[in-house]
């Protein structure tokens, strides 16, 4: 395949360690131009893919990331995927975490993606032609305790991504959820380093050790190898025909399960569970 067939991709989020890093991996290695980003350029070293260029982005900046789309765009003459990966994690209760540490999740989390999708729709409107590719979270679907901020942010993501589908049929844009279950990654290292989000007079205080045992949770044998989950996504988002949403990783198949129960019966269950702790 000729350099001007190749597919152009951009991931945010790129730090080493998570799924970003290996996605762009995956993608250079299916012959893809890969745009990896990340807020800070030293997170994206140490990619064994020849070719992967590294830029800058913060993805709650607007300028930023209109300034990132129009520097590819003006290089490459187009953009065929961006697959907005980048975001925060949020442990902690929702009484106790701070309103500006929800604003940011949330700016993370969910008005990134609108600010990436609003940079990169007119050129991809205009070529009608495109994928974007939304990660969201299983939490986006079905909420765990201590991490409703988090989880909140995910299902909002959810919501705009299926209303995106629809909107975006009649320019031949192709939009994708991609929902990740329980993935080997850098989260859980990341989510504690920042903090649980609970103050020293928390009336949660005395189930700390529960809400770190929920952190690690998605890190546990169960979770899927992060170079199997790109494989699996790039398959999909590659497709002629991609899949409207997707869900990948450990755990996936009991949060299916879970959309035929009654929502009450469900969250008494995930409450009951993560009462236990976890070593």
């Amino acid at each position: 395949m000729s350099n001007n067939q190749r597919q152009v991709v951009i991931v945010t989020g790129c730090s080493k360690g998570g799924i970003g890093f290996a996605l762009c991996e995956e993608y250079a290695r299916r012959d893809c131009k890969v745009y990896a980003t990340a807020r800070r350029l030293e997170a994206i070293e140490g990619f064994s893919e020849p070719g992967i260029e590294k830029l800058a982005l913060d993805v709650t900046s607007d300028e930023n990331v209109q300034s990132v789309v129009k520097t590819i765009i003006d290089k490459e003459g187009r953009i065929d995927m961006v697959v907005n990966n980048a975001g925060v994690n949020c442990p902690g209760t929702i009484i106790d975490v701070p309103l500006d540490t929800v604003q940011r999740t949330f700016d993370a989390n969910f008005l990134a993606v609108l600010r990436v999708c609003k940079a990169v729709f007119p050129h991809m409107a205009a070529r009608r032609s495109g994928t974007i590719v939304n990660v969201g979270s299983i939490v986006g679907e079905v909420p765990t305790p201590w991490n409703g901020i988090y989880a909140a942010s995910k299902a909002a993501l959810h919501q705009i991504t299926h209303v995106l589908w629809m909107e975006c049929k009649p320019f031949d844009i192709n939009v994708v959820l991609l929902t990740p279950g329980a993935v080997k990654s850098n989260i859980a290292d990341k989510a504690l380093t920042s903090g649980l989000n609970m103050p020293d007079d928390s009336l949660y205080k005395s189930y700390e050790p529960q809400i770190v045992s929920r952190i690690l949770t998605s890190q546990g044998p169960q979770s899927m190898p992060t170079d199997e989950f790109a494989r699996r996504t790039a398959d999909a988002t590659l497709a002629a025909k991609p899949p409207r949403s997707i869900m990948i990783g450990g755990n996936t198949t009991v949060w299916k399960t879970f959309a035929w129960f009654p929502k009450t019966w469900v969250l008494n269950l995930l409450w009951k569970w993560f009462l236990k702790v976890r070593k």
